[in-house]
This record gives C-alpha cells, structure tokens and sequence, in this order.
C-alpha cells in the first residue's frame, strides 16, 4: 500500500494524470479554428460571402459587425445575448442606452438564413457575430484574423448588466481603462479598439454636449464650427437623421486617422479627446498615428481577445434557429 502511495506522488506521474484529465474534461469544449470543418465545412465561407454581398449593397454594415461584436462580447460572454429581442420573458440589450444608434441587426438574420440553408441548426448566432467582425474589419481596410469557432448562444439576454458593462462615451478614461482591463484587455489594446471611432458616424445627441451650451475648449475651433453645422440644436430629436461623421477624410476605412484627428484636437466623443490628455493611453495614441501597420497589429490583437470573452461552449447554451429568439 506505501509502495502503490508512492508511485502516485510521482511527479511525473501526477503531471501525466492532470494532463489526460485536461484533456477530458476540455473534450471540444473549447475554442478551436476550423471548428465547422467537419460539421458545416463551409460556414465562415458562406458568412463572409454575405459579408462581402451586404457591404456592397450597405457599406455601413461592415462598420456594424464591429460594433455588434463589442457590445455583445463586453457584456458576460461572447453569446449573441445582443441580438435576442424582448419576447418570451427576455428583455433584450437593445433597449440599454449604451446601444443606441446600432443597426442593421435585419441582415444578421439574412447571413443566419443562409447558413442555415447549408447547414441547419450547426452554426452558432454568436459564431456570426464574431465572423462577420472579423470579415468586416477587413473590408473596411484591415488585416484578416485567424479566429476560433465553437460558441455557443445564450439563452438569457443580460440588459441589466449592460451599462455596467460597457463604457459611456462621456466616462473617465480611469473607468473606460477598467471595464477593459476587466475582461484582459490591457491600456494598449484599448487605445486600439477605441480607434473603431474612425469608421462610421455618431447621432447628435452623443455630441452635443461638447458643443452647447459653451464649445468645449479643447476642440479645434474650425472642426467645432463643422460640429455644430451638423448639430444645430443643443436638444437633437434622437430619431431624426442628425451625424457627425468620426473621420471626414477616410470615413469608410479603419485606419490610424483616427490618432492623427485626436492629436490635433478633432475628437468627436468627449473620450476620444481623453485619450490624447490621458498619460497612460497618450504614448499609445502617438504611437498609432505615426505607424498604421503598428495599430492594425494592435487592433487586431484587442479584437482577438475581445471575441475570446468567456464563451459558451460544450453543453453550454444553445444553437439558436433564431438569432432573434431562445429556442422553444
């Protein structure tokens, strides 16, 4: 009996025994590349076709894959909790002030459908929204990411948790570093993902308290003059057609102009500009405006880890029919 005692304190033994039960208990329970490649070997092909197909028919959606991919990853889990809409008992993320402004949620449903025709009930909501991401990000001029597959979809939405979640345009930088950090997202991956601003526009409502009832100090005078062009009224209706774009000279492509419009004081959110007055994200922003290929790199990097945000994974979840709905 010693004898046996022995041999299992063995440390090679013991390393060998947790290793195997690693591997068990990890089975395909976890995220992998080519996840699809057996049971819908087509999948991130049919979902980047439709990517391509809807960016040429609406070019803003590639500019809203990425933004769907933040907001549903940086609450709880990367589990298409966003998309699940007020039905059965589910209060849906949608309704959160943070998620204002955010569209084009129909053509989800259109890259769903046509996954679903290949290969039905396989390919996860929350697969989607990561994949789209990736593939918008490329059309929007930025490198290809190796992503993982494997998530799984959520069977609850977490709007409660929502503002608690993600940070508000108007918050410190200390707080926005934070709720980051909190999901292992360091201050340069941050600076990073915050140069998302550089593609798309902002509605009036998030902008006009930089400009009314005095112009914020630190805004270029002729940019505030444009800002104001844009946004008349200090009280915009949030339902009329009233933007600003983030970047006026490359809006529709994801590049280091952003970094360049923040350091000579042209920052359209209240934290955009935060980040140039901030000393431990000014290096970074400095940084990124003078080599474009160093913030794709990092941009690339922070999205990877964003979208690898606590899945579901194994028996976890579910595979929604529905982007829209829980299964019944």
């Amino acid at each position: 009996m010693a004898r046996n005692r022995r041999q299992l304190s063995d440390p090679g033994i013991t390393f060998l025994f947790l290793a195997l039960l690693l591997h068990f208990y990890s089975g395909t329970s976890v995220l992998q590349l080519n996840y699809y490649s057996e049971s819908c070997p087509r999948a991130e092909e049919i979902i980047k076709q439709q990517v391509v197909n809807l960016y040429h028919k609406h070019g803003n959606t590639a500019v809203s894959w990425i933004r769907n991919l933040f907001h549903d990853c940086m609450v709880k889990s990367c589990d298409a909790s966003l998309l699940l809409e007020t039905a059965r008992g589910v209060e849906s993320e949608k309704l959160s002030s943070r998620s204002f402004g955010m569209r084009n949620f129909k053509y989800i449903d259109t890259i769903k459908k046509a996954v679903e025709s290949e290969c039905p009930q396989t390919v996860s909501c929350a697969d989607i929204v990561v994949l789209s991401a990736r593939d918008g990000f490329e059309l929007l001029g930025g490198p290809y990411i190796e992503m993982k597959t494997g998530r799984r979809d959520s069977k609850e939405s977490y709007a409660t948790v929502v503002e608690d979640s993600i940070p508000n345009h108007n918050d410190s930088m200390s707080l926005v570093l934070s709720r980051f950090q909190s999901i292992g997202i360091d201050a340069e991956g941050t600076v990073a993902l915050l140069g998302a601003h550089s593609v798309g526009r902002v509605h009036c409502v998030n902008v006009v308290n930089r400009l009314y009832p005095t112009v914020d100090p630190t805004l270029d005078p002729e940019y505030a003059e444009y800002l104001e062009r844009r946004c008349p009224s200090p009280e915009p209706d949030p339902k009329a057609v009233q933007y600003a774009r983030n970047d006026l000279e490359t809006p529709m492509v994801l590049d280091n102009m952003y970094y360049k419009n923040i350091l000579s004081h042209k920052g359209l959110l209240l934290v955009d500009q935060q980040l140039v007055s901030d000393p431990t994200t000014s290096p970074f922003v400095e940084k990124m405006a003078d080599d474009n290929g160093y913030f794709h790199d990092q941009f690339s990097r922070a999205l990877l880890l964003l979208s690898e945000n606590n899945p579901l994974t194994g028996d976890d979840g579910e595979i929604r029919k529905d982007c829209r709905y829980v299964n019944v």
